[in-house]
């Protein structure tokens, strides 16, 4: 969903990188800010928990887990992730959802050719941005981060939640394909068997994402149907 079907990645990011900013400005200032790279590597497409132990583990930061009803901002994992959340649904708020129109075409395509749909996305609010994106009339299943938590689904790049939605689609892997724009995400489709998995190249990472298992890497949706 998002990066892939809405404009809703670079919301994520932002949020993601005031609140890693501030935590290493405050307690550990010989660090050096959050990157574009660090969000490629060890956030984008994984529930929010994950992201936070993953980052901070790759500057050698380890934190409490504590529980998920720490107020927002403290210093533990879910801390900051509550943080995160809160930070992401103001900038939601503030400037709404926007659609990549190649995607939005090629969605409607794929469905006018008779073929089934899934969103897989990490977020919790899967279905409050598929419904304000005005393209969840177009996806027959959606896997989002509260479905995730429902049946014990593990986190990209753990395949669980794109197996989770062919399942549900009644397609085998093999005979589906996977779009995303995140590393884990297509790792996660990789790993999971799929036919065929799309990278869709946002952020100037299209050898990382072959790297990680992508069969082709596009800028937009839109060029498959050019192609």
């Amino acid at each position: 969903m998002d990066g892939v079907l809405t404009r809703t990645a670079t919301l994520h990011q932002a949020a993601w990188r005031q609140v890693f900013n501030e935590f290493l400005q405050a307690r550990h200032p010989e660090q050096r800010p959050f990157t574009q790279d660090d969000y490629n590597r060890y956030v984008d497409g994984k529930p929010r928990a994950d992201g936070v132990r993953d980052f901070l583990a790759s500057r050698g930061i380890r934190l409490p887990e504590s529980s998920v009803d720490d107020p927002p901002g403290t210093a533990t994992v879910h801390g900051l992730a509550r943080y995160k959340d809160e930070l992401f649904l103001q900038q939601l708020a503030d400037r709404g959802v926007g659609v990549f129109p190649g995607s939005a075409r090629y969605l409607r395509a794929v469905r006018e050719a008779d073929l089934r749909t899934a969103v897989v996305t990490a977020s919790v609010h899967g279905a409050e941005v598929l419904a304000a994106s005005g393209l969840a009339y177009l996806v027959d299943v959606r896997i989002d981060g509260v479905v995730a938590a429902r049946d014990g689904l593990r986190g990209k790049p753990a395949p669980d939640g794109f197996l989770a939605a062919a399942q549900a689609l009644g397609v085998p892997p093999a005979q589906a394909a996977v779009f995303e724009d995140a590393l884990a995400g297509v790792a996660a489709g990789r790993a999971g068997g799929f036919g065929y998995v799309v990278g869709v190249d946002r952020t100037g990472q299209a050898a990382e994402l072959r790297t990680h298992g992508a069969d082709v890497v596009v800028t937009d949706l839109g060029q498959l149907l050019n192609d």
